[in-house]
Protein backbone atom coordinates (compact mmCIF):
# COMPACT_ATOMS: atom_id res chain seq x y z
CA UNK A 1 0.00 0.00 0.00
CA UNK A 2 1.65 3.56 -1.10
CA UNK A 3 1.74 6.27 0.55
CA UNK A 4 0.13 8.46 -1.34
CA UNK A 5 -1.61 6.73 -3.44
CA UNK A 6 -1.31 4.83 -6.93
CA UNK A 7 0.52 7.47 -9.32
CA UNK A 8 -0.65 5.22 -12.23
CA UNK A 9 -4.08 5.88 -11.60
CA UNK A 10 -4.99 9.77 -12.24
CA UNK A 11 -7.88 11.11 -10.62
CA UNK A 12 -11.15 11.26 -12.87
CA UNK A 13 -12.07 14.85 -14.00
CA UNK A 14 -15.07 16.82 -13.22
CA UNK A 15 -18.26 16.60 -16.22
CA UNK A 16 -18.28 19.70 -17.90
CA UNK A 17 -20.64 21.81 -17.77
CA UNK A 18 -23.83 21.20 -20.61
CA UNK A 19 -24.89 24.90 -20.35
CA UNK A 20 -23.56 27.91 -22.15
CA UNK A 21 -22.03 30.56 -20.57
CA UNK A 22 -23.24 33.17 -23.26
CA UNK A 23 -26.65 34.69 -23.78
CA UNK A 24 -27.06 33.54 -27.48
CA UNK A 25 -29.14 31.23 -26.62
CA UNK A 26 -31.93 32.74 -25.16
CA UNK A 27 -32.39 34.93 -27.61
CA UNK A 28 -35.43 34.59 -30.06
CA UNK A 29 -34.56 32.54 -33.31
CA UNK A 30 -35.86 35.87 -35.74
CA UNK A 31 -33.88 37.61 -32.98
CA UNK A 32 -30.95 35.88 -33.48
CA UNK A 33 -31.28 36.01 -37.18
CA UNK A 34 -30.95 39.61 -37.45
CA UNK A 35 -28.02 40.15 -34.98
CA UNK A 36 -25.66 37.24 -36.14
CA UNK A 37 -27.27 36.18 -39.69
CA UNK A 38 -25.19 36.36 -43.14
CA UNK A 39 -27.27 39.76 -44.27
CA UNK A 40 -24.61 42.26 -43.23
CA UNK A 41 -25.40 45.15 -45.38
CA UNK A 42 -23.10 47.68 -46.79
CA UNK A 43 -20.32 48.50 -45.56
CA UNK A 44 -20.09 52.28 -44.69
CA UNK A 45 -17.81 54.47 -43.17
CA UNK A 46 -17.60 58.19 -42.53
CA UNK A 47 -14.51 60.45 -43.30
CA UNK A 48 -14.60 64.09 -42.79
CA UNK A 49 -17.57 64.41 -43.05
CA UNK A 50 -18.10 62.70 -46.14
CA UNK A 51 -20.06 59.46 -46.07
CA UNK A 52 -18.83 56.14 -48.07
CA UNK A 53 -20.51 52.89 -48.71
CA UNK A 54 -18.61 50.19 -50.19
CA UNK A 55 -20.47 48.96 -54.02
CA UNK A 56 -19.36 46.83 -56.46
CA UNK A 57 -15.74 46.74 -55.27
CA UNK A 58 -15.19 50.86 -54.91
CA UNK A 59 -15.99 52.66 -52.10
CA UNK A 60 -18.75 55.51 -53.68
CA UNK A 61 -19.60 58.91 -51.73
CA UNK A 62 -23.27 58.76 -50.74
CA UNK A 63 -25.16 61.78 -51.90
CA UNK A 64 -26.37 64.31 -48.95
CA UNK A 65 -24.00 66.61 -47.94
CA UNK A 66 -22.67 68.12 -51.26
CA UNK A 67 -21.41 64.16 -52.02
CA UNK A 68 -23.04 64.86 -55.68
CA UNK A 69 -21.36 67.59 -57.23
CA UNK A 70 -17.46 66.15 -55.68
CA UNK A 71 -18.90 62.75 -57.50
CA UNK A 72 -19.37 63.97 -60.48
CA UNK A 73 -16.30 66.36 -60.67
CA UNK A 74 -14.28 62.95 -59.35
CA UNK A 75 -15.69 61.24 -62.51
CA UNK A 76 -15.42 64.13 -64.67
CA UNK A 77 -11.64 63.65 -63.71
CA UNK A 78 -11.20 60.70 -63.99
CA UNK A 79 -12.99 60.66 -67.36
CA UNK A 80 -9.95 63.41 -68.28
CA UNK A 81 -7.34 61.10 -66.74
CA UNK A 82 -8.38 58.18 -69.00
CA UNK A 83 -8.21 60.65 -72.33
CA UNK A 84 -4.83 61.48 -71.27
CA UNK A 85 -3.20 58.22 -70.52
CA UNK A 86 -4.78 56.82 -74.12
CA UNK A 87 -2.73 59.93 -76.11
CA UNK A 88 0.31 59.22 -73.62
CA UNK A 89 0.66 55.91 -74.70
CA UNK A 90 -0.36 56.54 -78.74
CA UNK A 91 2.58 59.39 -78.79
CA UNK A 92 4.65 56.56 -76.79
CA UNK A 93 3.80 54.54 -79.76
CA UNK A 94 4.77 57.44 -82.17
CA UNK A 95 8.18 58.01 -80.86
CA UNK A 96 9.03 54.28 -81.14
CA UNK A 97 8.26 54.11 -84.30
CA UNK A 98 10.05 57.30 -85.32
CA UNK A 99 12.84 56.12 -83.61
CA UNK A 100 12.80 52.74 -85.73
CA UNK A 101 12.76 54.86 -89.00
CA UNK A 102 15.39 57.23 -88.00
CA UNK A 103 17.52 53.91 -86.97
CA UNK A 104 16.74 51.96 -89.78
CA UNK A 105 17.78 55.84 -92.05
CA UNK A 106 21.04 55.20 -90.07
CA UNK A 107 21.78 51.96 -90.65
CA UNK A 108 21.23 52.11 -94.73
CA UNK A 109 23.37 55.82 -94.66
CA UNK A 110 26.05 53.68 -93.25
CA UNK A 111 26.01 50.81 -95.89
CA UNK A 112 26.28 53.64 -98.83
CA UNK A 113 29.08 55.42 -97.19
CA UNK A 114 30.65 52.06 -97.03
CA UNK A 115 29.58 50.94 -100.90
CA UNK A 116 30.59 54.33 -101.21
CA UNK A 117 33.73 53.90 -99.93
CA UNK A 118 34.88 51.00 -101.63
CA UNK A 119 33.74 52.20 -105.16
CA UNK A 120 36.52 54.98 -104.30
CA UNK A 121 39.27 52.63 -103.42
CA UNK A 122 38.38 50.11 -106.52
CA UNK A 123 38.65 53.31 -108.97
CA UNK A 124 42.06 53.98 -107.26
CA UNK A 125 43.37 50.76 -108.09
CA UNK A 126 42.31 51.12 -111.63
CA UNK A 127 44.35 54.28 -112.23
Amino acid sequence: MPLFGNIFSPKKTPPRKSASLSNLQTLDRSIRDVELGLNYGTPTMNLAGQSLKFEKGQWIAEAGIGGGTEQRETQRLRRRNQQLEEENNLLRLKVDILLDMLSETTAECHLMEKELEELKSVGRRRK
